[in-house]
């Protein structure tokens, strides 16, 4: 009885089965020599999962052929003579049709001749849903590995007199790859793998999708170069006027508002070219890695009087990289400038405001000191006022004290009393002043 992962393990995370088949997710191929690799990758942007499935229904025997097989984003399907795999990747999907290649056909044929013999049924390639990103006829041929001359008259038979490129692959030297890198007529471009008898299926498996991988990802990453070229003009202008607003920002010869909404405009123009293209100078970093890869994994040596697929790929590609990342680098720069120009408008924009705070401040303190120096006047006057009232009232009453018979002299007497009335009152004032303070506190 197999014990069960529960007997020794705690709970699996969600993901572990996932991740850990990842690796087993496109297994590796493996090609029968001499054989040939039809490969079309078309971009997926507008073509979904059912879209491509309904496709590969139209394969004899495939009319029952479950969406749910195409979940993994792989799917190899063994035909009658052949193989195709379908690969989803997250731009572009491929198919990679394998089949022996025809006795009449090792010499050398034209395309037309060579797609004659695919097996797969008519207008089926043609119909594949998307847009062609790559389309490679790939000649794997059994050969002896006799030197330069020889590759260059293998080479002649497939490409005629264009000049080609070819390397000798692996450390042990096990195979010639040999291209143009032309696109003919009917769309495909050609590749030629030449290698001894006693190749192994899955040796030849791996330098197919070296090659294959390894044109697609140049294709892909050179998908910035369009873009970077679009943008140039934009950032050149944007360069220019963002230069013509720091000068009005030093000389002060702009109104700060104007200044303001001159940065704002530029800065929305700006991070909408990033966020529009970001993903592609990204793509195109990813891209150039991986074809760097697989220029590594192929080992390259030199055949004399002939150039290497990975020297002639960096030569023609590395200026283009160049370009991308450059603009990617502009775009980027000119965005930090903006929001420092910004940030330094804004901290002029801040001094200017906190000067005019001051003088609003100083303004209020004086005004405060002006009503409080009336403030005094009037409490002043508000004590000589209550005094005479009261001083007034005493009078009456010192009146009526004589009348009723008191012997009393009111003025005498009241005049006695006028600064006691005073100092009563003016107590009586800061009471209350101090009493309001205290509250106010």
């Amino acid at each position: 009885m197999t014990p069960a992962q529960t007997d020794y393990l705690p709970q699996d995370d969600p993901l572990r089965r996932t991740l850990h088949n990842e690796v087993h997710a496109r297994p590796q191929a493996r090609i029968r020599m001499p054989a040939l690799v039809l490969y079309v990758a078309v971009f997926n942007a507008e073509v979904s999962r059912e879209q491509e499935c309904a496709h590969l229904r139209l394969l004899p025997g495939q009319q029952d052929l479950s969406l749910e097989r195409m979940q993994g984003n792989f799917l190899r399907l063994r035909l009658d003579g052949y193989t195709l795999k379908w690969e989803r990747h997250s731009e572009f999907s491929r198919y990679s049709l394998v089949q022996s290649l025809p006795e009449q056909a090792l010499g050398g044929v034209s395309d037309a001749e060579l797609l004659a013999c695919v097996l797969l049924p008519p207008l089926w390639l043609r119909a594949i849903p998307g847009r062609t990103l790559a389309a490679i006829e790939l000649l794997m041929l059994h050969g002896e590995l006799q030197g330069s001359q020889a590759c260059q008259a293998h080479a002649q038979r497939w490409f005629g007199e264009q000049p080609v490129m070819a390397s000798l692959m692996g450390h042990n030297g096990h195979s010639w790859g040999v291209t143009d890198f032309v696109l003919r007529p009917s769309g495909f471009e050609r590749m030629l793998v030449i290698a001894p008898t006693d190749t192994s299926q899955t040796r030849a498996g791996r330098v197919s999708q070296r090659l294959l991988e390894l044109e697609t990802y140049r294709l892909m990453a050179l998908r910035g170069l369009p873009v970077a070229k679009e943008l140039s003009p934009m950032l050149a202008q944007a360069e220019g006027q963002l230069a013509d607003l720091t000068s009005q920002l030093e000389n002060k010869s702009a109104a700060d508002q104007d200044l303001l909404d001159a940065l704002v405009a530029l800065s929305a123009r700006v991070e909408r070219a990033t966020a529009t293209h970001v993903y592609r100078f990204a793509a195109t970093r990813a891209y150039q890695a991986l074809v760097e890869q697989r220029i590594g994994e192929l080992r390259e040596a030199t055949l004399p009087g002939m150039q290497t697929l990975g020297e002639f790929m960096q030569r023609r590609l590395s200026p283009a990289m160049a370009t991308v990342a450059a603009t990617a680098q502009r775009l980027g720069s000119l965005s930090e400038r903006v929001a420092r120009a910004s940030a330094l408008l804004r901290t002029r924009v801040d001094i200017v405001t906190e000067a005019q705070n001051q003088q609003l401040l100083a303004q209020l303190t004086r005004g405060q000191e002006l009503q409080l120096h009336l403030q005094t006047t009037v409490e002043g006057l508000s004590i000589a006022a209550i005094s005479y009232y009261v001083i007034s009232l005493l009078l009456y009453g010192a009146k009526a004290l004589k009348v009723v018979g008191v012997p009393v002299n009111p003025e005498l007497a009241v005049g006695a009393l006028i600064p006691l009335v005073l100092w009563g009152v003016w107590s009586a004032n800061r009471r209350i002043h101090k009493s309001v303070m205290h509250k106010a506190q």
